[in-house]
């Protein structure tokens, strides 16, 4: 393994997440829930076939338009939600009082809204089915940690009435928006546990949930959640729903050593380029590993 890399077997709190890509039916349909409640800017290419979301100067979702893509099948892994994460209370508050007055119009539901402990947290369904959930992070020093320092989540209801009393007014989603994790809804936990926490190199954070875990680089609270919930037993396929994601490392060095720790626990690496690769997780999802510029 690169002797000057941090990694040493675990990623650090250096590590973050990218982007989320999806296969959709329509961007037509979709996009206006992005632009209009997430709040996300719209940026199509030129053929119309890709939209790229984002907050600022940072991209958070890639749509890409697939009119005869397939629904997804109910016994296939994929997405639980994806999570774009905002920067404070008043911009959560913002995004829900868009949905109250542009969410029917833009075709997604508002489907819940939970106290975790370590963030306060709003949930869709966009117009085709896919979760998505908008939360803030309260401050570290407020997260329950256990004497491990792992983290205790927890799922309590969330006060919108204190939650629209704090909307700071905004309009779009502000700078500092980002991709905060992923929820993938997978075949086997302890499987997917043991690719992102063993090869990939991220840790456990959180198994209070039956049926369920939480994983994350460094001692976030976590990047990626895993769950059988729903009995999924076939991997993802070509139809609608996430296609990929990204796990942005700090350095080079990083990038190697994660490369090599993938390939001595079996797993395949498709080559992209000197800053990046691809690999999947035992259900087929697409894991782009890139590191920072």
């Amino acid at each position: 393994m690169t002797n000057d890399s941090p990694f040493n077997g675990s990623l650090t709190d250096d590590t973050h997440l990218g982007r989320v890509a999806l296969r959709v039916g329509s961007l037509d349909r979709v996009v206006p829930f992005y632009r209009d409640v997430v709040g996300l800017a719209v940026e199509r290419a030129r053929d119309g076939s890709r939209a790229v979301l984002s907050a600022g100067e940072t991209p958070v979702v890639v749509l890409d338009e697939d009119p005869d893509a397939p629904e997804r099948g109910r016994r296939e892994a994929g997405l639980f939600h994806l999570a774009v994460r905002v920067p404070d209370r008043g911009a959560l508050g913002d995004v829900l009082s868009r949905a109250r007055t542009r969410a029917s119009d833009a075709g997604a539901t508002l489907s819940g809204a939970s106290d975790h402990l370590v963030s306060e947290a709003l949930y869709f369904r966009d117009p085709e089915g896919n979760g998505v959930e908008v939360y803030r992070d309260r401050p570290r020093e407020e997260w329950p940690w256990t004497d491990d320092r792992r983290v205790s989540m927890d799922t309590l209801p969330l006060d919108l009435g204190a939650l629209a009393g704090d909307a700071a007014g905004d309009e779009g989603a502000p700078d500092g928006t980002d991709l905060g994790h992923v929820h993938l809804e997978v075949t086997d936990v302890p499987r997917s546990r043991d690719f992102y926490v063993d090869a990939l190199g991220m840790r456990v954070r959180d198994e209070g949930y039956p049926g369920a875990a939480f994983v994350a680089a460094g001692e976030y609270h976590h990047h990626v959640g895993l769950n059988s919930w729903n009995t999924r037993s076939a991997p993802v396929s070509e139809g609608r729903g996430i296609e990929w994601f990204e796990v942005v490392v700090p350095d080079a060095a990083t990038l190697d050593a994660v490369r090599e720790s993938l390939a001595a626990n079996g797993h395949e690496v498709d080559e992209e380029g000197d800053d990046s690769f691809v690999v999947s997780d035992p259900d087929g999802i697409a894991v782009q590993v890139v590191h920072s510029r």
